[in-house]
């Protein structure tokens, strides 16, 4: 009897955990205030006005002269003497049906419904779904609170459409008094007669080898065969020169592209399931080799130049073309060379009279170059220079070039820090105003500041002061900047401040979270340790359940995401519903990044070269033993992890390489064996040819290394990583006999976990083996 009674109380326990966590998130909405601030400039560019949320159901209008500071505060903006918007009325409004495609701040619609019917009241969501919120009944008023950006459609009671509404920064009244204007039907697409030139002298097109130019003035024709294009089609459209007299268009030989199938087994108005296909190369996969084709027009027709590719002999291209862009003076175009293997960049320049090619800038590296993210560049036509992004000194910084003689004149920034963002080019001034991070020694090395320096290296200045994250948004003439910053354990703070100097004008706003810590959510703990090397610092943050008593040994979880495409521990005020929600469950929670991610300069990203099982973890380990040894109540006995994606294949490889730390793993949608993935992720940082460095990374071939629990999730619909990623790591778990759980999520994609069934199951996982 006493057991029984101990297990009823047990399960009732359990129960109250699992409503307390997915209770987090509507416990906690709408607790912080003072948080954002959306400036409306006026035409003088030296004051604005904003609205910002003081409660949960009250805000306030604020007028800031930008010069002085002098802050004025009102209920509305007739009380600060700004005009307020007009109603609108549906019967002027244009009925055009479009999806929300992005949430701002707090904001709310009045209606006032003058019809004689009721009206239906929709919102239209970022999938397209109209979401009903109810009826407007006739000769009533109705006030609905929605955000900045968020787009409204109101239907007559049978189902026809009235008005379109997107709802703007204050809150706007909509008299329902008819139907809206329809829209006009579309206008017929011109059929045109191909690519014109500049000066629209010239039209060109292309059918199979055949290039045709018409003169648009005389209407002549002229009908070319081009010999290359009969193996080695032309692809996408002609790029003419400014001054009319050259175009190039780029051909390339046909190649297979690789496609991925999957069956959706319950597919929407059928019974019976569907085979789905979709293109998506792999690594190793066969690339496109296009090369441009020149043509000179004269006014007998155009002769052309087939561009040579010694210099470009194995791109890295999805397309079939390269991106093509022309010098002002029509004297050369240029396009880049991402040599496969990541290893060779280069910026050419083509000879538009000859087609002779020649390299203006040239990158190399042992390992990768981060191109997405690091080949940032600003021509500069007039003076016949470059800024050009690099990490060729093993931080990111700017160079300045000399497009002629294609060598580096000098370099601008410096220093053991990166260059994170380049947000404008001053070319009268030579200035370049741009986001580091790293700058202050005591500082979290992720923060970024706002900073500027002149073209040749001299004036430096760090323009942001706050020991946090820096958000920046410039007044239109760029005189003032408005700072927001914040931290994973600090609520933002907004600053008005000047360009020139970055001086203080005044503090905006400092938001306000009492109320979210009253609801039970806790601050994050930011903790810093030593990694592998002894030396390196490595930063996450530590989250604990609203319940915490220090008295107590808690279990501990890691949510792990080791893309060496950026860094993922917060850096921002959230309320990390993901985080928090593992935690109520009573879970002491950690982030942080390890070695292998990005932002800390080449070596520290190197770690993740032809290495991702990796994945940071001899520094994550580390860091944790560290915590705890300060943290009486975190429970290295009982460790577990989960992760997504990438996330997903390092959930699982801690149970494969390091189970004498992890005990317990949730992976999702993981690309466990990164011959299966997606060319282009993985390529950047496997490199190619494909090699064993692959299999040395491969959760499948060393599935029978298995020791521990672990659950994998995948999503039946995953367009990102292959579903057969996660069914191959499954079939070789079989073979070699271990104990797993596998739950596939019908009708989802990536990121299944995330779905409500598959965050349930990560938290029943979880709580059944580390037992909280």
């Amino acid at each position: 009897m006493k057991l029984l009674l101990f297990l009823a109380i047990a399960a009732s326990a359990l129960a109250t955990d699992f409503d307390a966590a997915l209770s987090l998130p509507k416990r906690t909405e709408n607790k912080v205030f003072r948080d954002r601030v959306k400036p409306n400039w006026l035409p003088d560019g030296r004051s604005f006005w904003y609205r910002v949320q003081t409660g949960p159901n009250s805000h306030e209008f604020v007028f800031i002269d930008a010069r002085t500071g002098q802050r004025k505060v009102a209920k509305t903006l007739k009380e600060l003497g700004l005009p307020e918007k007009e109603a609108a009325k549906t019967s002027t409004t244009k009925i055009q049906l479009r999806n929300t495609t992005r949430t701002g701040e707090e904001s709310g619609l009045k209606f006032i419904n003058k019809l004689d019917e009721n009206v239906d009241l929709f919102w239209i969501n970022q999938q397209g779904e109209h979401v009903s919120y109810g009826r407007i009944r006739a000769g009533s008023e109705r006030e609905q609170h929605t955000f900045e950006g968020h787009v409204w459609l109101i239907t007559s009671s049978t189902g026809e459409h009235l008005a379109v509404i997107e709802a703007g920064p204050t809150i706007q009244t909509l008299i329902i008094d008819g139907k809206g204007i329809a829209p006009a039907p579309a206008e017929p697409k011109k059929t045109g007669r191909g690519d014109k030139s500049p000066d629209g002298q010239w039209s060109v097109m292309y059918e199979k080898e055949f290039i045709l130019l018409h003169h648009e003035k005389s209407d002549k024709l002229v009908r070319m065969k081009v010999e290359p294009a009969a193996q080695m089609p032309f692809r996408d459209k002609a790029v003419w020169s400014p001054d009319s007299s050259t175009f190039v268009i780029n051909c390339a030989p046909p190649l297979p592209v690789r496609k991925v199938g999957f069956i959706e087994s319950t597919p929407k108005g059928q019974l019976q399931p569907r085979l789905r296909e979709f293109p998506y190369p792999k690594p190793g996969d066969p690339l496109p080799k296009p090369f441009p084709v020149i043509f000179r027009v004269s006014d007998s027709g155009c002769e052309w130049t087939r561009v040579k590719s010694d210099l470009f002999p194995t791109p890295f291209l999805n397309a079939e073309f390269f991106q093509l862009t022309w010098s002002p003076g029509s004297s050369e175009f240029y396009f880049d060379y991402n040599q496969r293997g990541h290893q060779l960049y280069r910026v050419l320049a083509v000879n538009a009279k000859t087609g002779a090619v020649r390299v203006v800038v040239e990158e190399t590296s042992k390992t990768f170059i981060d191109y997405p993210q690091k080949t940032w560049r600003h021509w500069l036509h007039d003076t016949h220079e470059l800024i050009w992004m690099s990490e060729r000194d093993g931080w990111c910084h700017l160079y300045l070039y000399d497009t002629q003689k294609g060598t580096v004149k000098h370099q601008i920034t410096k220093g053991a820090w990166p260059v994170r963002e380049v947000l404008h080019v001053d070319e009268s001034r030579r200035e370049i105003w741009f986001m580091a991070s790293g700058l202050r020694e005591k500082e979290d090395p992720y923060h970024v500041h706002l900073c500027r320096v002149n073209f040749d290296g001299s004036g430096f200045q760090r323009l942001t002061e706050g020991d946090g994250n820096h958000h920046i948004e410039f007044s239109p003439k760029r005189d003032f900047f408005i700072d927001t910053w914040s931290r994973a354990d600090h609520p933002p703070v907004t600053e008005l401040r000047r360009s020139k100097d970055g001086g203080l004008v005044c503090e905006l706003e400092k938001a306000d979270a009492s109320a979210l810590l009253a609801a039970g959510w806790t601050m994050p703990e930011r903790f810093v340790a030593k990694g592998r090397d002894g030396k390196t610092e490595i930063h996450g943050v530590i989250i604990k359940p609203s319940n915490f008593d220090p008295a107590k040994k808690y279990p501990v979880v890691e949510n792990i995401y080791a893309g060496p495409h950026s860094a993922f521990a917060p850096k921002e005020f959230s309320r990390l519903l993901g985080h928090h929600t593992i935690a109520e469950l009573g879970f002491i929670v950690v982030q942080l990044d390890g070695m292998g991610t990005n932002h800390r300069g080449k070596a520290f990203h190197d770690v993740c070269w032809k290495n991702l099982k990796d994945a940071g973890f001899p520094d994550r380990k580390l860091w944790i033993k560290d915590a705890a040894k300060t943290r009486s109540w975190m429970d290295l006995s009982r460790v577990g992890i989960y992760g997504g994606s990438a996330g997903g294949q390092s959930a699982m490889r801690a149970l494969l390489d390091h189970h004498d730390f992890y005990h317990v793993a949730v992976a999702d949608c993981g690309c466990h064996d990164n011959r299966m993935d997606k060319i282009w992720w993985n390529e950047q940082w496997m490199g190619w040819p494909i090699d064993d460095s692959y299999a040395r990374s491969s959760n499948v071939d060393d599935a029978d290394k298995l020791e521990g629990h672990l659950l994998l999730i995948v999503g039946e619909l995953d367009t990102n990583v292959d579903p057969a990623s996660t069914t191959q790591v499954v079939g070789a778990l079989q073979r070699a006999n271990k104990t797993f759980d596998f739950m596939p999520i019908i009708g989802t994609g990536h990121g299944a976990a995330e779905t409500p069934y598959g965050s349930r199951l990560r938290m029943e996982f979880l709580v059944r083996h580390l037992k909280p």
